[in-house]
């Protein structure tokens, strides 16, 4: 059994559809990278299987949990990094930690830990008890990710996470998603840049209007094999 499962899932807004009738798998440990024009259905996608948005009809199986029936037990196994950074503006980096540890139901001393050390891997322990109102925009990415894998989730989902980030965030991010690999953690990754997707991932889809036009291994393309693939398969 595939730890991400969907079947025949379709996701319409009004009379139009945005995903379309998608059967996926994919396998614990996998890293894939997610690519697709605006408007393809990659953030929708992710907002389903993070049980943020409910599908208009098919099936998503998450651990073998059912979504949207078993959502809690899900949200326990995901860590989600989104569009919005889903921080507090007015607590510090380190209080935001706190708090999400909490939420997660984390031994505080192991929260505390974990946070700290999750600060030094993104590059913020010396802005650590700073107000995140003060953060720059790519400041706000890395703690977000930070929160995102606080709890040591099997599956990360983020949806475009180089977003705002400068060569060193993205260098730090890079780092962290190979780390998560290692670990053998599950990785569904939405990008539009072609370097970072074939560097962390161990599998590319591209959506094209709502379904996967290409799904092939990492391992057989480069940044620039991934561009001409893109370039024939997505739509201007």
């Amino acid at each position: 059994m595939a730890l991400i499962e969907t079947e025949d899932l379709t996701k319409s807004f009004g009379y139009m559809p945005v995903i379309k009738r998608l059967t996926l798998g994919i396998e614990r440990g996998e890293a894939v990278a997610l690519l697709g024009a605006n408007g393809s259905g990659k953030s929708t996608l992710l907002r389903m299987l993070s049980s943020l948005s409910k599908p208009t009809s098919g099936s998503i199986r998450i651990g073998g949990w059912e979504l949207p029936r078993e959502a809690a037990a899900v949200r326990a196994q995901i860590g989600m990094v989104a569009h919005k950074p889903l921080l507090y503006d007015n607590l510090t980096a380190v209080e935001n930690l706190q708090f999400f540890g909490r939420l997660y139901n984390l031994d505080p001393a192991k929260s505390k830990q974990r946070g700290g050390l999750l600060l030094e891997q993104v590059g913020l322990a010396r802005r650590a008890n700073d107000l995140v109102r003060t953060f720059s925009r790519g400041m706000q990415q890395r703690l977000s990710i930070a929160r995102a894998m606080l709890h040591e989730p099997d599956i990360l989902l983020l949806d475009e996470p180089h977003t705002g980030l400068d060569q060193r965030g993205a260098a730090l991010l890079d780092d962290l998603i190979m780390g998560a690999r290692g670990e053998g953690r599950t990785i569904l990754m939405a990008t539009h840049e072609f370097d970072h997707a074939v560097q962390v991932s161990t599998r590319v889809l591209i959506l094209e209007r709502g379904s996967v036009v290409i799904d092939q291994p990492a391992a057989e393309m480069d940044a620039v094999r991934l561009a001409a693939i893109f370039a024939e398969q997505v739509s201007a």
